[in-house]
């Protein structure tokens, strides 16, 4: 073979076929990306529980449906949703109030909005006071709604259903079942405005608390962790706080009254705090004199902590998120003693000593 012969020459492949390669390439790009939108549309938009209510209006069409649900963050996508809805024959949708859950699946809320079983019957405002008693809440919604007093007690105090619910709320721990508790779910019973179905049942009433109660919880997780002490002693103390304070206008007093407690604990004194007295005597707030807890320092009670050393077995009403806020950020004082002028207007004055103490007291704590 000649030196000078040719060699054979690589085949070109044809310009149209490498555009169509690349739209073919495009193409499945876009699908896929289309694809991956329409089925993480279907998903909830959060892991955890959070009842809303959502209002479809009369004459609502299904894509204005589907458009006030993603506005208000009750699913991801309304573009995608939409297309779901059609695929799925859903858009049959009926006027009239919905307490939906973002945690559920658009397939669930969808399928919800479609029942004309699923409207609200009629709704109620309960509100939970800070420093209530979970006795008083219980009576509060039990006159608001169809659940009994005597139902929301005994669910406040069924440790078999409270265990089975403690993976979803971490604030629920061993330590709660202490001996001597009074109610078990006192102090996790967020002071808030609920509504409520006017006919609903204990359960719900009271998952929708705990509900309220983990968001709280769950803006100061980290500073509980970093606690030398548990949750438990932390919503325990937070109660006794709320309690001591009040809704007292004076800036920093939950603070400052947060501190004495915790000088007291590092010096192992009891905490000697008379409103653990007023829970122990079942203290009627409306009827009885505050005197009575005052009195009554030797009454029989594992609540009572002037008898008892370190934290009393749990709360002694649902603490604000303020009042948690205060007990886990104290202010840093000499204080070990306070009280409140009754008589006047309710400033509370703080000793180091309880020669200083004594002196407010006569000072202060006398009929005007």
């Amino acid at each position: 073979m000649s030196e000078f012969a040719e060699r054979p020459r690589k085949k070109k492949k044809p310009v149209g076929v490498i555009i169509v390669l690349t739209i073919l390439l495009v193409l499945t790009a876009v699908l896929g990306f289309i694809a991956y939108r329409f089925f993480d549309s279907q998903k909830p938009v959060s892991s955890n529980s959070e009842q809303v209510t959502f209002v479809v209006e009369n004459q609502s069409s299904p894509m204005k449906v589907i458009e006030n649900l993603a506005d208000q963050g009750i699913i991801k996508d309304a573009k995608m949703a939409y297309y779901f809805m059609r695929m799925n024959k859903l858009s049959d949708i009926k006027a009239g109030e919905y307490t939906l859950d973002k945690s559920w699946d658009l397939k669930q809320i969808l399928t919800f909005l479609n029942d004309p079983k699923s409207a609200n019957q009629k709704t109620v405002n309960v509100m939970i006071k800070p420093g209530q008693w979970a006795k008083e809440a219980a009576k509060s919604i039990s006159a608001a709604t169809s659940v009994s007093y005597d139902d929301l007690m005994a669910l406040w105090n069924n440790e078999e259903w409270i265990r089975s619910v403690m993976p979803e709320y971490p604030f629920l721990t061993e330590e709660m079942f202490q001996p001597g508790v009074r109610v078990l779910l006192e102090g996790y019973l967020t002071p808030e405005t609920y509504q409520f179905l006017q006919e609903t049942t204990a359960e719900k009433v009271t998952r929708k608390i705990l509900d309220e109660t983990l968001k709280v919880y769950n803006q100061f997780a980290e500073d509980m962790k970093a606690s030398q002490y548990s949750v438990h002693q932390l919503y325990t103390l937070a109660s006794i706080v709320q309690y001591e304070a009040g809704s007292n206008g004076q800036d920093g007093v939950q603070q400052k009254v947060a501190s004495v407690f915790y000088n007291r604990l590092k010096i192992n004194m009891k905490l000697q705090s008379s409103v653990t007295v007023c829970y122990a005597i079942d203290f009627d707030k409306e009827t009885d004199n505050w005197m009575a807890c005052e009195v009554n320092g030797n009454f029989e009670s594992p609540y009572n902590t002037y008898k008892y050393g370190g934290f009393p077995p749990g709360a002694i009403n649902n603490p604000s998120s303020e009042a948690i806020w205060s007990t886990l950020h104290p202010e840093e004082t000499p204080y070990y003693y306070f009280m409140a002028d009754v008589y006047g207007d309710g400033t509370v004055y703080f000793a180091e000593t309880l020669e200083e103490h004594n002196a407010n007291v006569r000072k202060y704590l006398k009929k005007k």
